[in-house]
Formats: C-alpha cells, structure tokens, sequence
C-alpha cells in the first residue's frame, strides 16, 4: 500500500501526512499550535500567535511579482474527531490514520480530518517550496472553527494585512464559493430524578448504526436520517403501549454533524417481553423501509441486557420524549435568490444524559437570513422550554454575503477557465465558514472559498477526492500570479 506522501502534488501530501501525526480537536489545539512554530522555526519562516491562538506566516514575493498585492491564505488547525463503534482511537492522543482507496484518500475508522487538514498543507507547501511564484503571501491558521469559531472571532486587528483573502475551507473542486450562511447554536438542559425500577421489568438495549451521518450545514438537504429522531420514534412509539421505563439515551457527538448512531437502556414488565419485541421488529421494518434509498446501511437491532441501576421518572421521560419528537431537524426554507442553495435548517444533533441526573440536548441552526437565524432558534427554544428545559443559545456567527463584484473573483474565474476550459460555479454554501467574521473585522477584504472534493465531513465517512486535490492546487498557484498589482 501506498503511503499518501507519494501522491501528486507531492509537498502538499507530505505535508497533510505530517498534520495527521498530531491530534488536534476542537478547542485542545495545543500540539498543532507548537507543531506549526516549531515548523516554522526549523524552515526561516517568519511566525506569530495571537492572545487566542490563531497563528500567521509570511513568505515575501519571489523574484519578479514583488509589486503584486499582498494575499492571505487561510485555513483553521482544528479538526472534528469522530469514529465508528468499536474503533479504537482516542482523538486526544491518537494520530490519523491515512489510507488510499481507489481515487480517494479516508481514515481507518475516523474522520480524517481533510475538513481542513488539506487547507494547512497547501499553506505549508506554499510556504516551504522554492519553486512556486508568488507576490507577498501572509497564511494565517485559525484555532476551534468547528465547534464556536472562536479564533476568527477573536483575531485581533491588524494581525493581518493583505486585502485579498483566499480561504481554503470549501469541499467541492470546480466550485468557488462567496457566501455562507450564519447561525446558532441551541441547548438545553434537564434534571431528572431517578427511581428504582420494579422487580418485574426486564431491560433492553437498542441500537442505531449504520447511518451517513455527515455535515449539518453541508448535507442537511440529503434527508439523511437523524440517529436520534430515528431512536426517539421508537421508544415514544413503545412508550405508548407498554409500562415502558428509560434509563440512558446517547445519540450524536459534534454539534455541527448529523448524528450516526444513537442507543438507549430501557426497561418493560417481563409478562410483555414476546408483544414488546413484535412490536420492535415491526416498527424495524417501518423505518427501514422509509429509509431504503437514502439509508441503506441502516441498522436497527435490541437485545436483553442487564438491569440497569435506576429509571428517570415518568413524568421527566414523558416531556423527554415529547420534546425530542417535537424538535425541529432538517431543512425549514430554501433560498429565493440562489438556486437549490437551503436558506434555513437545523440540526438536532446530540443527546446525552449526564452524570448528575441531568439531560442535555445539543442542536444548532443556520440561515443565509439573519432573521431567520433567530426565528428557527427561537422555535427550538418554544419546543425544550415548554418541557421545561433550560435553554441556552451560544456560538452565533453572522453570514458572509455574496459579493458578486470581487475582484478576486473575477480573477478566479478567469484563472479557472485558462487551466481546465469552463468556467467554475459560483455559489453560497449554507455551512458556516469563518469570512464573515474576518469582514466584521476587516471591512476591506475581498475574499473568496474554494477547495478540493471532500465527501463525509464529519463522519467517520470522510474522504477527500485526489484527482481534485491537484487541479485545486493548480488553481490555488495559477491565481497567485494573477493577483492586480499594488495601487
């Protein structure tokens, strides 16, 4: 098998193969934080870290293009770290590990951290190599972009100075991207008390695998199933029938994913054991036929376990359920002005119950609306106070707005159609990307997104397409040279 280092464009892979050695999740960026000084050191790459983390390198021109405007290459350090059941890897200390498969490049089991491990490389490359002409470049690394955006909203001013911006964070080669959706995250919180289960109750665990999982932003209009919605119907449907008694709900990780895989403990009286798993196999076979072409490697599955310690009570279990099965998830609007581009959605995307008797459901919603981004979270709220949750909403961002006059858009274009022969689409992506925070701070940025083809962000899925990765670079290298002079 062959290791991803000696794929073309060569510098860019070793680099991204290097980036997989080193954990490196949201808000715990430490380790890549020191990888990339000390790269930095070692190369005569001149760097700086500001008070949050975000860190940014400079190369001057090469020979020739010195009177070109200067531009910044941006990309976020951290990663969303995700496994499949039974995978053994701890996002904390363990690397990545890369394969090939065919035309693409996953992991062993985890995300792979491509989202936007990819986007770091080619800055490294693009920094390290001798060979590639350029004007000034400046490549700024930004910290916990996946989980609250934290170090675009924290850059400080004057950290940068180009007024070009070139974001390496978008995941569909051909495509380049000038606006993004804002939004919000939602949760809430519940106490619960718990009691003891009768000595008549038997218990079950029930199982959700096999799902796609994927990007909340990105893939929400899929109609991807959602591991939580999917288990909750389920147990809401059993709660129903049967003295049916809950235990534990575990559903979803990242607030930013479409949750894969949920399970529950949950109790019933022994004298319904036969009716109960009739029951399950019925509503089994409902739900995977409702999700026989969108979902096919579904997997739903019980069996008799052990008696659990204690029970939340009915009247906690019945606002639970009630809320879950009330809770808004998927796609709520689509734009009026781009097409087939989702203008609201949002994502119910993790439920765990917590050591201290509580629950806590995390969801997030996004809209190329501002308005809108607080109608749908308000909606959420409406739905978990009325269980009386405790409602929290964090981590706004505002939207990017398409700037369809950008100079540097033109340029990529022009760029594109000079190398490949057509033109690249021009589109707003409804994931949220960091630019509109750069422009809250630097109003005078022209900016634009684009990347290679990664499929699976977020999940375990994750692969990033290599034919795609050479033709984004060549782009990447052939707008450098085309960069207006200075004024």
């Amino acid at each position: 098998m062959h290791p991803i280092s000696s794929l073309t464009p060569n510098h860019l892979w070793k680099c991204f193969d290097d980036i997989c050695k080193i954990p490196r999740p949201s808000q715990k960026e430490e380790r890549i934080i020191d990888y990339l000084l000390n790269w930095a050191k070692e190369n005569s790459i001149e760097a700086r870290k500001d008070k949050i983390g975000n860190i940014v390198m400079t190369k001057s021109a090469t020979l020739g293009f010195e009177n070109l405007q200067p531009v910044v290459l941006q990309s976020h350090m951290d990663m969303v770290c995700d496994k499949n059941d039974g995978v053994q890897y701890d996002c904390d200390n363990d690397p990545v590990q890369p394969l090939i498969e065919g035309d693409w490049v996953k992991a062993k089991g985890t995300t792979l951290g491509a989202d936007n491990g990819i986007g770091m490389a080619a800055q490294l490359a693009i920094l390290k190599a001798e060979g590639i002409q350029h004007g000034p470049i400046e490549c700024l690394f930004t910290v916990d972009e996946e989980l609250g955006l934290t170090g675009a909203a924290g850059l400080e001013n004057a950290f940068i100075e180009s007024k070009i911006l070139l974001n390496l964070d978008s995941e569909d080669e051909g495509e380049i991207f000038i606006g993004c959706a804002g939004g919000i995250d939602t949760s809430a919180i519940f106490a619960y008390t718990p009691v003891n289960l009768p000595d008549s109750h038997i218990a079950y665990r029930l199982d959700i695998k096999g799902l796609q999982g994927g990007h909340s932003g990105d893939d929400i209009h899929r109609g991807l199933g959602n591991s939580n919605k999917i288990l909750n119907s389920i147990l809401w449907y059993a709660s129903q029938q049967y003295d049916l008694g809950i235990s534990l709900f575990e559903g979803g990780g990242h607030c930013y994913s479409i949750p894969r895989e949920a399970y529950a403990i949950v109790t019933i009286p022994l004298d319904n054991k036969g009716e109960f798993e009739r029951t399950l196999q019925k509503k089994i076979e409902t739900i995977t036929d409702e999700f026989a072409h969108s979902e096919p490697y579904l997997s739903l599955s019980y069996e008799q376990t052990s008696k659990p310690q204690y029970l939340i009570d009915i009247h906690t279990q019945e606002k639970f359920l009630e809320a879950i099965r009330m809770c808004p998830h998927g796609v709520f609007a689509m734009s009026k002005e781009v097409t087939d581009l989702v203008e609201t959605s949002s994502n119910l995307a993790s439920v765990k119950f917590l050591d201290n008797y509580k629950i806590e459901i995390a969801t997030s919603q996004r809209s190329s609306v501002d308005s809108s981004i607080g109608t749908m979270a308000k909606k959420v709220a409406d739905v978990f106070e009325l269980a009386n949750f405790k409602v929290k909403h964090s981590g706004a961002y505002p939207g990017w707005s398409p700037n369809f006059s950008s100079t540097i858009l033109d340029i990529a274009i022009s760029s594109y159609e000079q190398l490949y022969g057509y033109k690249p689409a021009v589109k707003a992506v409804h994931a949220g990307l960091e630019c509109g925070l750069f422009l809250e701070k630097y109003p005078e940025l022209d900016m634009i997104s684009f990347g290679p083809t990664i499929r699976g962000a977020h999940s375990p899925d994750e692969k990033v397409f290599i034919p795609s990765v050479l033709k984004w670079w060549n782009h990447l290298l052939h707008i450098l040279v085309k960069v207006p002079v200075r004024e």
